[in-house]
């Protein structure tokens, strides 16, 4: 199928097909209960539907766009995501310089990825904004809490730039054994990462007795924990026609986000609680800020690519 001169795989569009097909049997579903009796749950359940369309077009831009156009898409949901982590971060007014500078990396750090200038894509925040935004909070003469404002803001930058910046790297990866293309990989992952963060709700939910991180996210249980790594792995061995990984190698894969899927959603859930918050924003309703959606792709994203990458040249 061609989109504006750019060719979408046909497996990609066999995905999302099913994709929105699944949201309007729940929107029908759903509107159809709340006409007959309206109730809290059903209204909730209907807001989050409602949401989950608007992300699920997003993704469904960024996949099956020309690259420039998924490229610019990203970049301005990690400006969002590090807007948010800006906000809650206690920041001082001190730091607007190095602020302005943190938001001018994200171009930037997508125009490296888009064109693919690898090596200066590794470096340029972990090591030139590593250095420069210490420097430029020194040359403020503000001493007062220059520590932790050294610490938070590039940290911020990895979070939520230079993590999320691997899927645009993903429109540039190149290989024989599949037809799917860049849009599949990028589905791919955001299927597991995203399914994941299900398949561990559900399982904790049907069986879950033994807490994992109690005072990090209580709701989080070793059953949800394991059932959930082992069904993202299958997942991923069943979608596999949208890489071009062999069986073992999806299931390596599936296998690693599921564990990685659950360190992203800890790090930021031990985030919120340090600073006594449920949500970064209230950006999309039913789901919270764009970080709470993001949380456990930022290290699900560089993990899959380094590993994908890995597997294409052995």
């Amino acid at each position: 199928m061609i989109f504006f001169g750019y060719h979408i795989p046909i497996e990609v569009i066999y995905v999302l097909a099913i994709i929105f097909s699944i949201l309007t049997i729940c929107s029908v579903i759903f509107q159809i209960l709340y006409y007959k009796k309206e109730t809290t749950l059903l209204k909730e359940l209907i807001t989050r539907i409602h949401s989950w369309w608007k992300i699920t077009i997003g993704i469904a831009i960024i996949i099956t766009a020309p690259p420039i156009i998924g490229t610019i898409l990203l970049a301005f949901i990690s400006f969002v995501a590090l807007r948010e982590m800006f906000s809650i971060g206690r920041i001082r007014s001190a730091d607007r310089v190095a602020l302005f500078v943190g938001y001018f990396a994200v171009p930037v750090q997508y125009y490296l990825a888009y064109n693919n200038f690898y090596e200066v894509f590794l470096y340029f925040i972990p090591l030139i904004m590593f250095i420069s935004i210490p420097v430029i909070l020194v040359l403020t003469g503000k001493t007062k809490m220059i520590g932790r404002s050294m610490s938070i803001i590039p940290a911020m930058l990895m979070l939520t730039v230079y993590m999320l910046s691997y899927i645009a790297l993903l429109f540039n990866i190149e290989s024989t054994n599949f037809s799917a293309g860049p849009g599949g990989l990028i589905i791919f992952l955001i299927m597991l990462t995203s399914f994941n963060d299900v398949f561990q709700f559900t399982w904790g939910k049907l069986l879950g007795r033994h807490k994992i991180l109690p005072n990090v996210s209580p709701n989080k249980t070793w059953e949800g924990f394991v059932g959930g790594i082992f069904s993202t792995a299958g997942l991923a061995y069943l979608i596999k026609f949208l890489t071009p990984l062999e069986g073992y190698q999806a299931l390596i894969i599936g296998f690693i986000i599921g564990v990685i899927g659950f360190l992203g959603d800890s790090l930021i859930s031990a985030i919120k609680r340090d600073l006594n918050i449920k949500d970064t924003d209230d950006l999309i309703p039913g789901h919270g800020g764009a970080m709470d959606r993001l949380d456990s792709i930022i290290l699900t994203a560089p993990v899959f690519y380094h590993l994908l990458t890995y597997f294409i040249e052995h």
